[in-house]
C-alpha cells in the first residue's frame, strides 16, 4: 500500500517539486500498472476533497474503485471522503474494506474509529467484520485511543496485548497522563528519555537530523518509517517521516502523518513549531494557501 501511495503522488499535477531523475525512472516503471484513466481520477479526487468538493471527490473515486475494485488505497480514500461529506454509513463500509486488505495498517484503523466515534459506535459493533485478532491491529487501536485521548479505552486493549513492549510503554504512558497535568509529565519523562545513555531514540533523532541537514529524504524516508513503527508514541519520528515525505513527492500523506503526529506533543514550543513549519510546507505544495498560512500563523501567533 505504501509503495503505490508514494509513486502515484509523484505525479500529483498540483506539485512542484524537484524530484531527482533516479526517482521519476522508478516512479515511471511502478505506474506503468495503473491506466492513465485511473491515475487522472485518483489525482482529481485528491484536489477535489482537498477544496471541500466532496461529492464531486466520491465520485471520481468511485470511477477509481471500478477500475481497480481491489485497491485498498482507493477504499481509505472514500471511507474518508464519505466521512467529511458526514455519509457515515457509505464511509464505514469503505473503510472496513480497507482494513480487512490491510490489517496491520495504522491510518486504516484510525480512519475507521474516527468513523465510528462520529456515529457514537463502538469497536465491538464492527469487531466480527474486522481480522480484530492481528496483534498489530490491536496495537494500533490502543494508539489511536492513546492519540484520541480516550486512555480508559486504551488500557482495556493493552490488556489484551501480553507480553508487547507497545503496550507497556503505552500503559505507563497513560497512567501518568491520568495523574498529572501535561506539564508534570514532560518534567518527569522527558528530559530522563534525552539523557539516557546510549539511549537508541536518541541515537535515532540524531541520524535524522543529519539526513535532514544533507537533505537526503529518500533515506530520511525508510529510516523514519521504520522509526515509527518501533516508537509509535515519538512525536519527532511524525516529523520526520512527514518531511521526508513531503521531500519525495506525498506532500498529501505528509499532512496526515504530522498533524497525527502533533497530538503527541506534550509541551514542547520548538517541535511544535517545526510542526507547523513543515505542514505550512506540505499545504503550500498541495496549493493550499489557506492551510499554510494558517499553520504559518501559529508559529508567528505563538499558539
Amino acid at each position: 500500500m505504501f509503495t503505490f501511495w508514494l509513486v502515484l503522488a509523484v505525479f500529483i499535477s498540483t506539485q512542484s517539486i524537484a524530484i531527482a531523475q533516479e526517482e521519476q525512472e522508478s516512479a515511471e516503471v511502478y505506474l506503468e500498472e495503473y491506466t492513465d484513466e485511473f491515475q487522472e481520477n485518483f489525482f482529481e479526487a485528491l484536489k477535489q476533497k482537498g477544496i471541500q468538493n466532496y461529492d464531486r471527490a466520491i465520485d471520481l473515486l468511485l470511477k477509481c474503485k471500478e477500475l481497480e475494485p481491489k485497491n485498498s488505497v482507493v477504499d481509505y480514500e472514500l471511507g474518508k471522503a464519505y466521512l467529511l461529506d458526514k455519509k457515515y454509513v457509505q464511509a464505514q463500509e469503505y473503510a472496513i474494506e480497507a482494513l480487512i486488505s490491510e490489517p496491520t495498517d495504522f491510518w486504516y484503523l484510525d480512519n475507521l474509529l474516527t468513523i465510528l466515534e462520529k456515529q457514537g459506535s463502538q469497536i465491538e459493533t464492527v469487531q466480527q467484520q474486522i481480522p480484530y485478532d492481528n496483534q498489530k491491529l490491536k496495537e494500533n487501536m490502543a494508539l489511536s485511543f492513546f492519540k484520541k485521548k480516550k486512555f480508559k479505552e486504551a488500557l482495556i486493549v493493552t490488556k489484551e496485548l501480553k507480553g508487547s513492549k507497545l503496550a507497556n510503554d503505552l500503559t505507563l504512558k497513560i497512567n501518568d497522563s491520568l495523574q498529572q497535568d501535561k506539564e508534570e509529565v514532560v518534567a518527569k519523562t522527558e528530559p530522563k528519555e534525552e539523557n539516557t545513555p546510549n539511549d537508541p531514540v536518541r541515537q535515532l533523532k540524531s541520524e535524522m537530523d543529519i539526513l535532514m541537514t544533507n537533505g537526503e529524504y529518500k533515506k530520511l524516508l525508510e529510516a523514519s518509517k521504520d522509526a515509527l513503527d518501533n516508537y509509535p508514541l515519538q512525536p519527532y519520528f511524525y516529523l520526520a517521516y512527514g518531511k521526508a515525505l513531503s521531500n519525495t513527492s506525498n506532500a498529501n500523506k505528509a499532512v496526515e502523518v504530522m498533524e497525527s503526529g502533533l497530538d503527541y506533543i506534550l509541551d514542547d514550543a520548538k517541535l511544535t513549531n517545526a510542526f507547523y513549519e513543515e505542514l505550512s510546507k506540505a499545504y503550500s505544495k498541495l496549493g493550499n494557501t489557506q492551510k499554510a498560512n494558517e499553520y504559518l500563523n501559529k508559529i508567528n501567533s505563538g499558539l
